[in-house]
């Protein structure tokens, strides 16, 4: 049992306060399934329904402090969470599974986006006059309270992502971390919680199912800012109609690459096209998922790619050489594995790569090697499926039109990339490609954390951002005379 973290292992928070909860569940280490990390607390509806009223109590004060108040509060509480990233990095991969170099990336853009946020509020929030006759402003107002449902892949960075510009704005919020892996985040929203009024930041844990329906239908929530499946998206959707809630929603993907005839595949490019697809195991949801290659370049990238990919060190991320670490849980690891298999069966060729560190201890773990997957079609399982796994179908096309048409096929339109030298051509194709955003000659994230942009078709519900979040968790309202 963890004993360096004891005051969130099976605890929630409400008002300021740690509750134990009568009743856990193990979070477990996904590279070793002998290690518990700690325990998770499983809170009734009861106890969320407090944590709501907590929030709606504490928000109405809190949606009236200052500006200033809140962004210097933020900033101190920045600095302290600088100096205990390194303490818990190793706990983000016990309960992750994510290689270590990963799990302090994560770790470190969570102080960065609460010191950028804190320094975009107080400009952003300034009240914007209209031309025309009438004497206009546009001015901005708090919400409410905000529930931030966390996704399990990516657990810092997502939820730091929501939860700093709702406090910003003046809301409170109600967080539910993944089951699989919370211990982390809650070890810092301890942290950031000690900065604010009680009642601004509250944690419960537990099933999503009791907490999600508590949440989505309660009216005290005016936001929801949900990351994870399509799916359970849609269900979100369906509870919060009844209230009409804001919903900021980051859904599934299924993101292709497109790789033109005149694409520069040095070494350099290669790599990048590798991280593209194993950034975190593939658990990520705008990573590539679908590989379209010009037929002229089709074997030559097949065999890059698996050159590249036989030489990644799998293993237990917390050992410093590994490279990509084991499924965060097993219903992942089970479709993932499912997924191959299927595949496989149905005549098409995997081909599997990769380095097992510690081959004896293999089994102790949701470890899939990098696989990719050829002689699939447009229609196969493989193609079609977001597979949120360390596996890749590559399919060839004979001309641009032909890429366009095949990567629109989806009902996900999260993320796309063009591959080619000319960069004119790639821009045109971007115009043509459904998909929130589309990068030319890599595959990644956006390094500024004051932007985002929201995926079409069923990958996603909201606007593009360019102030840290803050759009999202304030209304804009005209007061004019």
């Amino acid at each position: 049992m963890i004993s360096t973290h004891p005051y969130v292992s099976g605890k929630y928070l409400i008002g300021g306060k740690w509750f134990q909860a009568e009743k856990t569940a193990n979070v477990i280490n996904p590279a070793d399934h002998n290690e518990v990390v700690g325990e998770v607390a499983i809170c009734s509806k009861n106890e969320v329904d407090l944590a709501v009223e907590t929030a709606a109590k504490a928000y109405e004060s809190w949606s009236q402090s200052e500006l200033e108040d809140r962004a210097h509060r933020m900033k101190m509480a920045a600095e302290e969470i600088k100096t205990i990233v390194e303490e818990n990095v190793s706990l983000l991969v016990r309960e992750n599974g994510k290689a270590l170099v990963e799990a302090k990336k994560d770790l470190l853009r969570c102080s960065d986006i609460m010191i950028q946020g804190a320094e975009e509020l107080i400009e952003w929030w300034k009240p914007e006059s209209l031309p025309g006759n009438q004497k206009v402003q546009v001015r901005k107002r708090p919400r409410g309270v905000a529930a931030i449902i966390s996704p399990w892949n990516s657990p810092m960075i997502l939820t730091f992502k929501r939860v700093i510009p709702a406090v910003l704005t003046g809301n409170t919020v109600v967080v539910k971390p993944a089951t699989s892996c919370p211990l982390t985040i809650m070890t810092f929203l301890k942290v950031v919680a000690s900065y604010f009024p009680e009642g601004v930041i509250n944690v419960v844990t537990g099933s999503g199912a009791v907490i999600g329906d508590a949440l989505c239908t309660d009216p005290r929530v005016r936001t929801i800012a949900f990351v994870g499946s399509t799916e359970t998206g849609k269900e979100i959707i369906r509870a919060a109609s009844g209230t009409v809630k804001k919903l900021y929603m980051e859904l599934g993907g299924n993101d292709a690459a497109i790789v033109l005839s005149d694409a520069n595949l040095d070494e350099a490019a290669i790599k990048r096209l590798r991280f593209g697809v194993l950034r975190a195991a593939g658990q990520v949801c705008s990573a590539i998922k679908r590989i379209y290659v010009h037929e002229s370049r089709y074997e030559e990238v097949v065999e890059k790619l698996k050159k590249e990919f036989s030489h990644i060190r799998v293993g237990n991320g917390i050992q410093p050489d590994v490279e990509m670490g084991p499924l965060n849980n097993k219903s992942q690891y089970d479709y993932v594995k499912g997924l191959i298999k299927r595949a496989e069966e149905s005549g098409a060729n995997v081909i599997t790569g990769g380095i097992q560190l510690d081959p004896e201890s293999w089994e102790q773990g949701y470890y899939i090697l990098p696989t990719i997957i050829t002689g699939v079609d447009q229609q196969s399982e493989i193609v079609r499926a977001e597979q949120f796994g360390p596996v890749i179908p590559i399919l060839s096309f004979s001309n641009a039109d032909e890429a366009v048409r095949l990567a629109n096929d989806s009902e996900f339109g999260l993320r796309a990339s063009v591959w080619t030298e000319d960069e004119a051509l790639a821009a045109t194709l971007a115009d043509r490609l459904e998909a929130g955003a589309v990068f030319h000659n890599n595959h990644t994230i956006f390094q500024d954390l004051h932007l985002d942009f929201p995926g079409l078709k069923e990958s996603g519900l909201s606007r593009e951002v360019r102030h840290c979040g803050l759009e999202y968790f304030a209304d804009s309202y005209g007061f004019a005379n």
